[in-house]
């Protein structure tokens, strides 16, 4: 049996905030991490600015949506939901979350905020599927 795209978009979301928190500790900013600051990570990230505070913030939110996700997908397939529809929220769920990131780091609030709940429409639609079965 092959992997349904889901479950890939799941591993994907499931390893974003990884992502948001490299740009945060290696990319651009006031200062890159080096390895004193990795003894106390959480203390340097909390001390940053602008650009690189914004994308900890944005790998915390991940954090937040990524259960509620997981849970419809997996809800969603085994409830017998449309393969099809699972994987098309799936998708855009990931990429609307990959936008997400992007306009929280350039400081975008109002897209951000739009953004944001396309991906949690996204998550209500997966629910959705499964109680439609």
């Amino acid at each position: 049996m092959q992997m349904i795209l889901a479950y890939w978009c799941v591993l994907i979301a499931a390893f974003m905030p990884v992502a948001f928190v490299a740009y945060a500790k290696f990319a651009g900013g006031s200062r890159r991490m080096d390895l004193a600051d990795n003894h106390h990570p959480r203390a340097w990230l909390e001390q940053t600015e602008g650009a690189q505070k914004r994308a900890y913030w944005a790998q915390l939110n991940s954090f937040e949506a990524f259960p509620a996700f997981a849970a419809g997908v997996i809800i969603a397939v085994i409830s017998g939901g449309s393969i099809g529809a699972i994987n098309v929220f799936a998708v855009l769920f990931v990429l609307l979350r990959i936008a997400y990131g992007w306009c929280y780091i350039t400081d975008r609030a109002t897209a951000r905020s739009l953004v944001w709940f396309g991906a949690t429409a996204c998550t209500i639609a997966l629910f959705l599927v499964a109680a439609i079965g």
